[in-house]
């Protein structure tokens, strides 16, 4: 499962961008990676642990703005195509699930 949170937080008082860039450094130690500079991404083992950090990136809100949690499963983000230009380029892939025996 893949979580995204996309956002449009207002920057125009010294306040709301404090507030905004707090909220990116929160996603990012909670493990989300910048796709674009308003759209983080976090690859989640189960549903539960997506609703978990759904619940964390909830809870780091700012006040204003415009926050969006998208969930999609693995083989939907397969199907993204990025495009660097006009070359297409790959995602990284989804990491492994570890196994215990």
């Amino acid at each position: 499962m893949w979580i995204f949170v996309m956002f449009d937080l207002p920057v125009v008082t010294k306040k709301e961008r404090r507030a905004a860039s707090q909220f990116r450094k929160n996603l990012q130690k909670d493990g989300f990676t910048m796709m674009q500079y308003s759209i983080y991404t976090r690859h989640c083992a189960s549903m539960e642990v997506l609703q978990m950090h759904a619940r964390r990136v909830r809870k780091m809100m700012p006040p204003g703005g415009q926050v969006s949690i998208l969930k999609i499963t693995d083989k939907q983000y397969e199907n993204i195509e990025n495009f660097w230009g006009r070359m297409v380029q790959s995602l990284n892939p989804p990491m492994k699930q570890l196994e215990m025996f």
